[in-house]
């Protein structure tokens, strides 16, 4: 039973723990200095009486009384017990009172101590394990945006027949510098998850063990003081005699190996399995070329692997002879303490070792700390060598085959779009109007109604939400949807469920014609129900097939034409809150979606909108729709007149009556009682009312 085992979840209570034990050194400090006042108050009052009564045996009768001796006798006694008390409380003030002094300021020091060494563990556990990795993942993002906007611009060169090759060196720069972050990335989580591993089984343990062993120690050395205390403040009298036996037997029960084991039963830490830190696949949504957890060895990355690995050793052979002299250091101050040990003569004497044994431990972590350093680079020394060995002596594979990409994507300007489905619908109302004279039959003739619908339109086309949560709309085999990337606004990629699998394939446009591989058409709508109707596949190296559209759900979905935005409300977690209005005049909350969000707080935004739908309750906001056909993202909620429950009580406080905070008690229980009963947690500071 002990600190590191079982407390690693528990440090405010170690903290209170030792707020507590200071607080009952310093009232046993407290009452040892009223011990040596009163003693000393004591042995005045009784020299002061012995002078009063020499005094007074002066204006006395001459002759000797064998009552008179008895009292002198009794006179002389007095004063030498006023010596006796006098020399005693000089003796505590000098021993136990001194060491207690010295021992809370060594125990103020281990507190502080201890805060500062888990502050900077702490610190460096989420620097490694959360912002250095966040600021790699920034950084790959950006990359990844180079990237492909390098790729983009190539591609526009080679279809113009200019300045192909400055638009492919600027592809490569930006491929290689992409490359070489991802391997700065799977080193990092490696040695983050090394760290993280080292931080709970070990970095932490060992200091709540060095604290535990700190605190035990004092336990020692304050059963020490309260021994000597006892010897000195016992006297001969029966009854003084029957208080310190009492007090002895109350000393003699103090055991440092024991004295935290009520405490730790009551606060031992609940089993808890930290979360693996793995590394963040959807980085590579927007390129497949990378692998996770896999050192990229090419011929943009080769000479820079060799560089890392060089920089890898070297901070690990430095490491190592830090570690080295270290560990001498903590030999030499085991031993210097064990012999300061054996000379010390009383108990109490242990005091004056506790700064040693703290700078011990203090050591002890430090070292601890450098092993940590030393396993992260080993394995990222290992893993780089395994990368290198593996190619050693083999010709670096180029990067991308720039050709077939040059013909795979051409980028669309937006305007061009826009012109371009006002000609095809113009195009299409003079086919309806001659349905007989120029369609075949009846059922070309619904195709072409169908898809004389703008894309915002089409049941199956599902705006811009994110390829996550369209993947997880796709759930049967042939299950289709077309949505607008979030990596490039502008580009739409159709979304398959395909023998297991959900894959995702870019609409290319290029000559005023949309195409997979095969035939173009002029609309998206045309080229989507050509598929689905011919069940022609979508590329023949996939052989996906369009079987089952998935229409969205047009009970939430609502038009960015629906919804007039108004005066600014305030900001979210997400994006400006604004007060709007529908199209009936209807008042409603829009909270907008930032177009520069990362992926994952997108996804965030659009559960909320989810987690909503479920929800039908009088004292909870309703959400009215979501608006995904295009960026900015919307969601459409109900609009709560009064402004949040917190603010309005704050200003209202004093026009409020009893009889209204119960109302609104009872309102705001009830529909926290809703949540509760749909296993919901509400997060937010307070809650809102239809006030």
């Amino acid at each position: 039973m002990g600190f590191g085992g079982d407390l690693k979840y528990s440090h405010d209570a170690l903290l209170k723990l030792q707020d507590w034990e200071l607080r009952l050194l310093e009232t046993v400090k407290k009452f040892m200095v009223m011990r040596v006042k009163s003693d000393k108050e004591y042995a005045s009052t009784l020299q002061n009486l012995c002078n009063q009564v020499d005094k007074e045996s002066a204006c006395q009768l001459d002759y000797i009384s064998n009552v008179s001796k008895s009292w002198l006798l009794v006179v002389q006694q007095t004063e030498q017990l006023s010596k006796i008390m006098k020399t005693h409380a000089e003796d505590l003030n000098s021993g136990p009172l001194h060491r207690l002094t010295m021992m809370i300021k060594d125990k103020q020091q281990v507190k502080k101590n201890f805060i500062g060494v888990h502050q900077q563990i702490e610190a460096e556990m989420y620097k490694v394990t959360k912002t250095e990795l966040e600021k790699l993942k920034s950084s790959y993002r950006q990359l990844i945006k180079e990237v492909n906007s390098a790729k983009e611009k190539y591609k526009e060169a080679v279809a113009k027949g200019r300045e192909t090759e400055k638009a492919k060196d600027r592809c490569e720069k930006a491929t290689m510098k992409l490359h070489m972050l991802h391997n700065q990335y799977v080193l990092a989580l490696k040695g983050a998850q090394l760290h993280q591993h080292q931080y709970y089984d070990t970095t932490l343990p060992l200091l709540l063990d060095s604290l535990q062993k700190m605190q035990e120690e004092m336990i020692k050395a304050l059963k020490g003081i309260l021994d000597e205390y006892s010897e000195i403040t016992s006297l001969v009298t029966e009854e003084i005699v029957n208080v310190h036996k009492e007090i002895q037997t109350s000393v003699e029960q103090i055991d440092p190996n024991s004295e935290y084991n009520d405490f730790i039963d009551t606060h031992r830490s609940s089993e808890v399995i930290e979360q693996e830190i793995e590394f963040d696949t959807s980085l590579l949504e927007e390129n497949e070329n990378l692998q996770a957890n896999e050192i990229m060895w090419n011929n943009l990355t080769a000479e820079s692997l060799q560089v890392m690995l060089k920089t890898v050793i070297e901070e690990l052979m430095q490491t190592q002879q830090t570690l080295l002299s270290k560990e001498e250091l903590v030999l030499e101050l085991e031993k210097k303490i064990e012999e300061s040990s054996k000379t010390c003569e009383k108990k109490s004497d242990i005091v004056l070792l506790l700064s040693q044994k703290q700078a011990l431990e203090e050591l002890k972590q430090t070292v601890q700390q450098l092993r940590c350093s030393e396993a992260k680079f080993a394995a990222q020394k290992e893993l780089l060598e395994q990368k290198v060995q593996e190619n050693d002596g083999k010709e670096p594979p180029p990067v991308v085959n720039y050709e077939e990409d040059a013909r795979s994507v051409t980028s669309m300007d937006k305007k061009d779009k826009v012109s371009r489905f006002d000609t095809i619908r113009h195009s299409i109302a003079g086919i309806i109007r001659s349905p007989k004279s120029m369609l075949g039959s009846s059922s070309f003739f619904d195709v072409i109604s169908t898809t004389e619908k703008p894309l915002s339109e089409q049941d199956w086309y599902h705006g811009a939400i994110p390829r996550i949560e369209a993947q997880e709309l796709l759930k049967q085999q042939g299950d289709f949807l077309v949505r607008e990337s979030h990596g490039k606004p502008g580009e739409y990629v159709l979304s398959v469920f395909s023998d297991g699998q959900r894959r995702h394939f870019i609409i290319q446009y290029a000559d005023n014609q949309y195409r997979f591989e095969g035939t173009g058409f002029p609309t998206i709508p045309q080229l989507i129900e050509h598929h689905y109707t011919t069940k022609q596949v979508i590329t023949k190296k996939s052989g996906v097939v369009l079987l089952n559209p998935v229409v969205k759900d047009k009970k939430w979905v609502l038009n960015h034409e629906d919804v007039t935005l108004g005066e600014l409300l305030g900001k979210g977690n997400f994006g400006e809150v604004y007060k709007g209005t529908l199209k009936d005049k209807t008042p409603v909350a829009v909270k907008t979606c930032k177009e520069d969000l990362p992926q994952e707080l997108k996804i965030k935004f659009l559960s909320e909108a989810r987690i909503l739908k479920q929800y039908d309750h009088p004292n909870i906001v309703k959400l009215i729709g979501v608006c995904t056909q295009r960026q900015p993202i919307y969601i459409v909620m109900e609009l709560v007149p009064g402004g949040d429950f917190l603010s309005f009580l704050r200003k209202k406080k004093d026009e409020l009556k009893t009889k209204q905070l119960v109302k609104f008690s009872l309102d705001a229980a009830s529909g926290m009682a809703y949540l509760e009963s749909k296993n919901c947690i509400h997060r937010s500071g307070h809650c809102e009312d239809n006030l």
